[in-house]
């Protein structure tokens, strides 16, 4: 599997970390308008989490690594 090393999905992977950080530091006003309210903080919470992640995973350029790990994985290639 060949790596290269991509511009565009290094903006676009901080775009994503970003969003996510707004998301974890706006948290409490998210969940009181656009879910259940407090009973769904730390559900908000964990997807701002999960948002960086994958932001810097995208950063790295490593989500096309795993994606072809997993399509490896599943069909046996």
């Amino acid at each position: 599997m060949e790596y290269s090393f991509s511009i565009g999905w290094l903006f676009g992977g901080l775009a994503i970390a970003l969003v996510g950080g707004l998301i974890v530091i706006f948290y409490k006003q998210i969940a009181d308008n656009l879910a259940n309210g407090v009973s769904s903080y730390d559900h908000v919470k964990l997807f701002g989490i999960i948002t960086i992640v994958i932001g810097l995973l995208c950063t790295a350029n490593l989500h096309t690594f795993i994606l072809g790990w997993l399509v490896n994985l599943m069909f046996h290639r």
